[in-house]
C-alpha cells in the first residue's frame, strides 16, 4: 500500500498561517497552484518580506527598499494574476514595516511613487499574459515565431538556373508585421505566386495578414481558381476583414507561359526585352470579399529571354495628395533604371526610392528570365 506524499506545508504550520489575514490568500493559492507557481510565489513573497526585515535590522544601504522593484517585475512576468496580487500584498507589508520602523520620511516619497508605477506596470503585464494563457516572455516568443514563419513563407521557392526572382517587403513604421504579404509555391516546372494587400498598415493590419497568409498559402496550388476560392472564403466570414486585394501569377518555367489574374489590385507590369519598354497588364477584377461570385479578366503571355514581370502593392505607387496614375508612371520611370543595373540588385533600391516620403506597407515581387 503506497504512502501519501508529505504535504508541502505541515498541518500545524498551515493552521498558524491561516490566522494571519494577509497570509490567507497565500495559503489558498499554494494549495491550488502548480508546483512551479507555488515555489516561485513562496520564494518571491519570502524575499519581499526578508528585504523589509534586513533593511531595518541589518543594513539599509545593502538591503535597500529598491530591491522590491525587480521582485515585483519578476512577479509580473512569471506569476498568474492571483499569485501576483499576493506578492503585491507582501511588498506593501514590507514597505509599511520599513516605514513604521525607520519612519516613512526615510523610505521616501520617490521610492513609493516608483513602486506604485512598477506595480501598475507589472499588473498590466500579468493581466495580459493571463488573457493569452502563456507564461513569462512566451507571448513575445510566439510573435517572433509567427514573424519568422511569415518571412519564410514570403520567400520564393528555388528557381531553375535560367530564371531569377526577388521579393522585397517593407512594412510601415519599421514594424515586423504589416498588411502586405506574399505566398508562393512550386511544383515541378509550375510556379504560382500571389501578392496580397490587406486594408490598413503596420501592426493594425498585421493580425489579419497573419491569418490570411496561412489560408491563402493553403489554397495556392490546391485549387484551379485561386482568387475565386479566396473570395469565397472571405465572403463566408462573419466578421469583415476589410478590403483585401490580390494578384495571382501562374507561370510555366519550361515555356515561359504565364496567366495573371487580379482582384482590385494595382496592375502588373511586364518588361519586354524586344522593345526595351515596360507595359501594363490588362488583368482586372473586383476586390476580394465584396461579391459572392468573383469573375476575373486574365492576362496571358509568354516571358522570353530578357523579359521580366513586376508584381507589387499600392503602397509602392500611392502618395498622399497625388493621383495613383501619376505613381504608376513614376514606377515605370524608376523601373527603367533596373534594366542596366540588373533586376536582382536594383529591386531593393526601387522600393526605397518609391516609398520615400510616405509611410505605408510595400511589397514587390520581380521575376525575370535572364
Amino acid at each position: 500500500m503506497s504512502s501519501r506524499p508529505a504535504p508541502l506545508i505541515p498541518p500545524r504550520l498551515r493552521a498558524l498561517l491561516v490566522r494571519v489575514p494577509f497570509l490567507v490568500p497565500l495559503v489558498r493559492f499554494v494549495r491550488k497552484s502548480s508546483s512551479k507557481d507555488r515555489t516561485l510565489l513562496i520564494a518571491l513573497v519570502l524575499a519581499a518580506l526578508l528585504v523589509g526585515v534586513l533593511d531595518t535590522q541589518v543594513s539599509a544601504p545593502w538591503f535597500s527598499p529598491s530591491l522590491l522593484i525587480p521582485l515585483t517585475l519578476i512577479g509580473g512576468l512569471q506569476l498568474r494574476l492571483r499569485g501576483f496580487a499576493t506578492l503585491l500584498c507582501a511588498v506593501v507589508v514590507s514597505l509599511v514595516y520599513m516605514g513604521v520602523v525607520r519612519g516613512f520620511v526615510q523610505v521616501g516619497p520617490g521610492l513609493l511613487i516608483s513602486m506604485a508605477f512598477t506595480g501598475m506596470l507589472a499588473w498590466t503585464m500579468a493581466r495580459t499574459r493571463g488573457k493569452l494563457g502563456v507564461g513569462g516572455l512566451r507571448g513575445d516568443a510566439m510573435l517572433l515565431e509567427l514573424r519568422d514563419r511569415l518571412k519564410r513563407q514570403s520567400e520564393l521557392p528555388a528557381l531553375p538556373k535560367d530564371w531569377g526572382g526577388k521579393v522585397v517587403l517593407k512594412q510601415a513604421g519599421g514594424s515586423s508585421f504589416g498588411g502586405d504579404f506574399v505566398v508562393s509555391m512550386r511544383e515541378g516546372r509550375k510556379m504560382e505566386v500571389a501578392v496580397v494587400d490587406v486594408s490598413g498598415k503596420g501592426v493594425d493590419a498585421g493580425t489579419r495578414a497573419l491569418m490570411l497568409s496561412g489560408t491563402f498559402g493553403g489554397l495556392l496550388g490546391s485549387v484551379s481558381d485561386f482568387l475565386p476560392a479566396c473570395n469565397a472564403y472571405l465572403h463566408r466570414q462573419r466578421e469583415s476583414e476589410g478590403f483585401v486585394t490580390a494578384v495571382h501569377l501562374r507561370l510555366d518555367l519550361t515555356t515561359g507561359e504565364y496567366v495573371i489574374t487580379s482582384a482590385g489590385h494595382p496592375p502588373v507590369v511586364r518588361f519586354d526585352s524586344g522593345t526595351g519598354t515596360w507595359r501594363v497588364a490588362t488583368a482586372k477584377g473586383v476586390v476580394l470579399g465584396v461579391v459572392p461570385d468573383l469573375h476575373c479578366e486574365a492576362d496571358r503571355g509568354v516571358l522570353r529571354r530578357g523579359d521580366a514581370l513586376m508584381l507589387y502593392t499600392d503602397g509602392l505607387i500611392e502618395q498622399p495628395g497625388r493621383d495613383i496614375d501619376a505613381g504608376l508612371d513614376r514606377l515605370l520611370g524608376e523601373a527603367e533604371r533596373l534594366v542596366p543595373s540588373g533586376f536582382s540588385s536594383g529591386a531593393r533600391q526601387l522600393v526605397n526610392s518609391m516609398s520615400s516620403g510616405h509611410n505605408d506597407d510595400c511589397a514587390l515581387v520581380l521575376i525575370w528570365r535572364p
